[in-house]
């Protein structure tokens, strides 16, 4: 197999130099520090109302918390039990809209199932009617809640643990990728007129003499280059990091957030799935086990956290707890450790008080700064756009720059980039493919389910270089093309960048020292 050197440029994609160039050039209305589902969120809504925005990260796109989620868009129905019916009417419209208009090749629908086992914490009763209130309040868009025998819940869930059980809940919610909804959400700000750059540190805030914060000055982790940035008004969306700004801006300023850890496992899976699992540990926490890439994600834990944010991981005591929960509900031969092709810890950014982390509200805190500096924390998945909204209509009145007359109205349903039906998309794959081209049915769904309409493109890559067909890792869906694509279209810089966030390969366990070192010389071929 001959190594991978397309050199094919985008240019929504600039050279990091150009992008410098652009982020120095004059003032912006916003410079967004943090590249995260917040920070994305809002520069794409910003962008939509015709303000000149930048938006930095010191790492990659997502490359924290926002790529190591459960993967779900979901109207929440752990929320039914404080009583909080808007709020889940609320999540499931947005629920609707991303899976129906912004994004159906990303969101898609997936139903779940809540075993009721003998002496567990809730009965067949009380879940059925949660699970009905839950799929009204959704307007009955994914079915009716129901509860179902155990013989209908094996067909569902093959692994399902058979002892004790009794009956089980159905509902349905929605599973995404979260690094690919994330990156292609970065491609509709950079669209709709951002500049963005990652792997960009702020190593400094820049004042006026009044100390109003006007700016950021940055240094490129990729080869040193220093560089500044000038803004009518500074966000901080910095995740886990957004406390350690916001003491750039004033040292005395207090903490305002805390954290919590959650991980995940993602073991190989035995065989198919047409249902995920919501597992009560107890009264209130649930753990997840979810068909997800042809694998098992298995999570998350819930406990503070108060070391670096970038040095957080998964410990042997992270993974025997998630084993051992999801074993409550899973057949343990599902649950072997040398199944586990991947792991990963994420950090809930939470608002600051007392109390068990998971008892604390999972809300949005915008807050502004001695220097005028907006911090923004908290949010979560499934309500990203509509952050990104509320965020701006802060952004617009508060602070000592108005930008609300300089603001357009934007569009409140924008599709991102790709938006198509995906067995569409692969079937249009599969029924233009030649002999030649030996299109495989499992490349043609995969490259469909996480590109939509945009896999035209990978496969006119592939027509014009054959060994960008080729698979990544014999394994494995992802192809050549992905690799190249992401570098080329996707801001992708690293070989973590490539395998973990733009494609499948590490999670799936594929990322070999020979896989890496071809990604390697693949990113080397396009100058920085």
């Amino acid at each position: 197999m001959r190594r991978v050197m397309s050199t094919a440029t985008d240019p929504t994609v600039p050279a990091r130099a150009h992008s410098r160039a652009e982020l120095s050039r004059g003032t912006h209305d916003l410079l967004v520090i943090g590249g995260g589902i917040l920070g994305t969120a809002v520069a794409w809504t910003a962008a939509q109302t015709g303000l000149r925005v930048a938006m930095v990260d010191a790492g990659d796109f997502a490359g924290a918390t926002s790529s190591a989620s459960s993967k779900l868009v979901h109207g929440g129905l752990r929320y039914l039990q404080t009583g909080n019916l808007k709020l889940v009417a609320e999540n499931h419209r947005e629920r609707r809209t991303l899976a129906r208009d912004v994004a159906p090749h990303l969101v898609r629908p997936l139903s779940f199932l809540v075993p009721v086992y003998k002496d567990g914490p809730h009965g067949s009763a009380k879940l059925g009617a949660g699970v009905f209130l839950y799929s009204a309040l959704s307007a009955f868009g994914d079915g009716m809640g129901k509860v179902i025998g155990p013989d209908n819940a094996l067909e569902l869930v093959p692994a399902l643990r058979k002892e004790g059980l009794r009956r089980a809940a159905v509902y349905g919610d929605h599973q995404m990728n979260d690094s690919r909804v994330a990156v292609t959400t970065v491609r509709a700000a950079v669209e709709a007129g951002a500049t963005v750059l990652n792997h960009a540190e702020v190593v400094a805030l820049r004042k006026d003499a009044g100390g109003r914060v006007t700016g950021a000055e940055l240094r490129d982790r990729l080869d040193g280059a220093e560089f500044g940035v000038n803004a009518r008004v500074v966000l901080n969306a910095t995740g886990p990091w957004v406390d350690h700004l916001r003491r750039m801006e004033d040292p005395a300023a207090e903490a305002s957030i805390r954290l919590s850890k959650g991980v995940h496992l993602v073991l190989r899976q035995q065989q198919p799935w047409r249902a995920a699992l919501t597992i009560p540990i107890d009264k209130y926490r649930v753990s997840f086990a979810i068909p997800w890439e042809e694998h098992l994600l298995l999570g998350t834990t819930d406990e503070a956290y108060e070391g670096d944010p970038g040095k957080v991981s998964p410990t042997e005591a992270d993974i025997a707890q998630i084993l051992d929960e999801a074993g409550s509900a899973v057949d343990p031969k599902q649950l072997r450790r040398e199944d586990i092709t991947y792991s990963f810890a994420g950090l809930r950014v939470l608002p600051g008080g007392a109390g068990a982390t998971s008892e604390a509200k999972r809300e949005t805190v915008v807050s502004e700064g001695r220097g005028g500096m907006l911090s923004v924390a908290g949010g979560k998945w499934t309500t990203y756009r509509h952050i990104g909204r509320t965020v701006m209509d802060k952004l617009a009145k508060a602070g000592v720059v108005a930008l609300e007359q300089d603001m357009a109205t934007p569009l409140r349903r924008v599709a991102l980039p790709g938006s198509a039906n995906p067995e569409a998309v692969a079937h249009r794959l599969l029924g233009e493919a030649t002999a030649e081209d030996g299109v495989d049915p499992a490349v043609a769904r995969h490259l469909a389910s996480h590109y939509g309409n945009l896999a035209y493109d990978l496969a006119a890559m592939v027509r014009a270089d054959r060994s960008l067909g080729e698979r990544i890792h014999p394994d494995g869906p992802d192809i050549w093309a992905q690799a190249a694509y992401a570098r080329d279209h996707e801001w992708a810089m690293t070989v973590d960048d490539v395998l973990r966030r733009r494609t499948t390969v590490t999670i799936r366990g594929l990322d070999t020292p020979e896989v890496r070192a071809r990604v390697e010389d693949l990113l080397a071929a396009k100058p920085h």
